[in-house]
């Protein structure tokens, strides 16, 4: 069997899928909380994608997913991100840390998932 032909196809996305609890209840976090914005779904079905600069989750209430999942999201500074989270009242599992690969902060959603913002070290400060 010949592989050129699926070596050529060009992947579009990586889409994560996160199970929840309540398809409104997580589509209202991630909007009015966390600033990403309803792409399609969750109004009658049990399943919704929400994106932030282009750049989506799924969200699913039944059995797609697993609880606990985590999930890295880079963006240009995570300084004003952070302070803008903790006046909304997010619970930070980690906050802004600088690591050799990222400064970067946990954040946890109300269905236990974590998603670690991060961008580039800083350089003015000592690695955790």
């Amino acid at each position: 069997m010949s592989t050129k032909g699926a070596a050529a196809v060009v992947v579009e996305c990586v889409i994560p899928i996160l199970s929840v609890r309540s398809i409104q209840a997580s589509i209202r976090y991630y909007v009015d909380v966390l600033g990403f914005k309803v792409d399609w779904g969750g109004d009658s079905t049990d399943m919704a994608s929400v994106s932030r600069d282009d750049k989506a989750i799924m969200l699913c209430q039944g059995d797609q997913g697993q609880p606990g999942t985590w999930i890295w999201i880079g963006v240009e500074d995570i300084e004003p991100l952070y302070e803008h989270y903790r006046v909304m009242g997010v619970s930070f599992r980690q906050p802004p840390t600088n690591r050799p690969w990222a400064y970067e902060m946990q954040v946890e959603d109300p269905d236990g998932h974590v998603l670690r913002f991060g961008s580039e070290p800083r350089t003015d400060r000592p690695f955790a």
